[in-house]
């Protein structure tokens, strides 16, 4: 079955619509070298971009939505004129391949707020892992779908030309508004459509008052809702996905009025080092119609090397949602009682867990520290410290005080309580040799979120950071619980805290003249 695309220009006679997996797998194989793993899943590889380019997004200044974009280095302008040169390079490439998909979908599961998304791309990994990551509609859905809402051109296969206006490399991820079109060109890093959908979602929920996040979410058996707020490779998925509460979605949701949605149909999964054990549901989940990317197997067995990091230490599995078990669906819930800011602290300087006031919420929130887990952008090879304001700097389209706004306002409305938890080093830095929080632990501190039992404990005041620490949790070590405890050098532990606190202070210098003074005043108390 064909597909008519000429309203692009695009004059390609086989465009395969909404194709099924099987059909997809069948492609893939013929045409793209890919594999099917002993569980079922399809292994492809995207090339040599094995993670985002984020250095190479650029955002088309129009006098439309020039006022509401945060620019400079995470939107970087690009003039209509150069994203229509980039946009004919990849109708042309598209034009040369003897056939192509289209992706039919919905980003976000409330009807009132969800966007119609049209993926164009010539890769049926691509096909395969949109029909996946999008909200996947009904018969009846698709057969009345009429025009989407935006456009993505996955031309990644072809570069874009650097001499382009604005563009700097042959990779460019281009996405205007006003034209509601989304190119990709230079990469098959199939993570840049998902985050793009992302993108146009985190410009169009906040113009509806609505706070978007890159965030986790769940629902306990009463029907509470926890956020896990979190750059990828701090847990979100692995600590939002467990047997005794439903999954609402592991990375992009929305919360208007009604409660948190969720932005998509599936799942994207860090698996390196998976092991049945530990992550028994996302395991499980890497099945047939899963996408394995960029993972080692072995030739005769294709069992998948999940330690392998040969290719990159970004291995991923996309799954649909419902290959989950215990799923909350249609993937929406109520207003959130908890909210958990994931850390991945490479000094290992910062508590397992602390309570944050409403003020403290709103200075961590807008500061967003946590460390580059090694092969989630390209270049990043071993843990790096970083700031990355609202936990997901690099999807943002308004200013990082826009979201914070939103987030204060919903808080103060429905009550959310806030904590941080650190998922990253404890008793010394990475740099020191010491071992990553134990997600044996990590987990015992986010039940006793859930059951109450944490919010009983006696707290003490961490002197250099000013944060509310508990000194007991069912589960967990006391020494743990208190970071200098677990250090075996007092005078380190010190030094490397309070280096850290003045790291706060100067990256939120950039945001404290549109902060409040009370959030200003959230932040550390050494390191000034």
């Amino acid at each position: 079955m064909s597909f008519d695309l000429t309203q692009y220009g695009i004059t390609v006679s086989k465009v395969f619509r909404n194709a099924s997996p099987a059909q997809l797998y069948e492609d893939a194989l013929k045409y793209e070298s890919a594999a099917i793993s002993s569980a079922g899943a399809l292994m492809n590889l995207s090339g040599k971009k094995t993670g985002r380019s984020p250095k190479d997004k650029r955002v088309v200044r129009n006098p439309e939505s020039e006022n509401d974009i945060w620019w400079g280095s995470v939107n970087i302008e690009m003039p209509d004129a150069a994203f229509l040169q980039n946009r004919s390079r990849a109708i042309d490439y598209l034009n040369t391949r003897d056939h192509l998909y289209v992706v039919d979908a919905f980003g976000g599961w409330d009807k009132e707020n969800r966007i119609k998304v049209r993926i164009i791309c010539a890769r049926a990994y691509h096909a395969l892992f949109m029909h996946n990551m999008l909200i996947r509609p009904t018969e009846e859905e698709l057969a009345n779908f009429g025009e989407p809402d935006f456009v993505v051109f996955n031309a990644g296969q072809f570069k874009a030309d650097p001499t382009t206006e604005s563009l700097t490399t042959p990779t460019s991820v281009d996405l205007s508004f006003e034209r509601r079109e989304f190119v990709i060109l230079g990469t098959e890093y199939a993570g840049e459509m998902k985050k793009g959908v992302f993108t146009i979602m985190n410009y169009l929920m906040p113009k509806k008052g609505f706070l978007s996040m890159h965030c986790s979410a769940n629902e306990g058996k009463d029907g509470d809702v926890c956020l896990f707020f979190g750059l990828s490779g701090t847990g979100k998925t692995t600590l939002s996905t467990e047997p005794n509460r439903k999954l609402i979605g592991d990375d992009e949701h929305y919360w208007t009025n009604e409660g948190v949605v969720n932005i998509e149909g599936g799942c994207y999964a860090k698996c390196i080092n998976l092991k049945a054990e530990s992550e028994p549901e996302i395991y499980n989940a890497i099945k047939f119609g899963t996408v394995l990317e960029n993972v080692v197997y072995d030739e005769k067995s294709h069992e998948v090397d999940f330690a392998s990091d040969a290719i990159t230490e970004n291995t991923r599995a996309s799954y649909p949602i419902n290959y989950i078990e215990n799923i909350k669906e249609p993937c929406q819930g109520g207003h959130p009682k908890n909210i958990v800011f994931l850390t991945c602290d490479a000094f290992g300087v910062l508590p397992p867990v602390s309570r944050l006031t409403p003020e403290q919420a709103g200075y961590y929130f807008i500061s967003g520290y946590t460390a580059k887990v090694a092969g989630t952008e390209v270049g990043v090879t071993e843990p790096q410290p970083t700031f990355s304001a609202c936990f997901g700097e690099a999807f943002l389209v308004w200013h990082p005080m826009k979201y914070a706004e939103l987030l204060a306002e919903n808080m103060k409305k429905y009550g959310s309580k806030v904590w941080l938890v650190n998922t990253g080093w404890a008793g010394g830095s990475a740099a020191s040799g010491a071992k990553r929080m134990s997600i044996k632990f990590t987990r015992a501190i986010v039940d006793a979120i859930h059951s109450g039992e944490l919010e009983k404990a006696e707290f003490v005041t961490d002197e250099i950071f000013g944060l509310a620490v508990p000194t007991t949790c069912p589960n967990v070590p006391s020494e743990v619980l208190v970071p200098e405890s677990s250090w075996a050098d007092k005078a380190a532990y010190k030094e490397t805290a309070t280096s850290l606190a003045a790291a706060f202070h100067k990256n939120f210098a950039k945001f404290a003249d549109q902060a409040t003074p009370e959030v200003c005043a959230a932040g550390p108390k050494a390191g000034k």
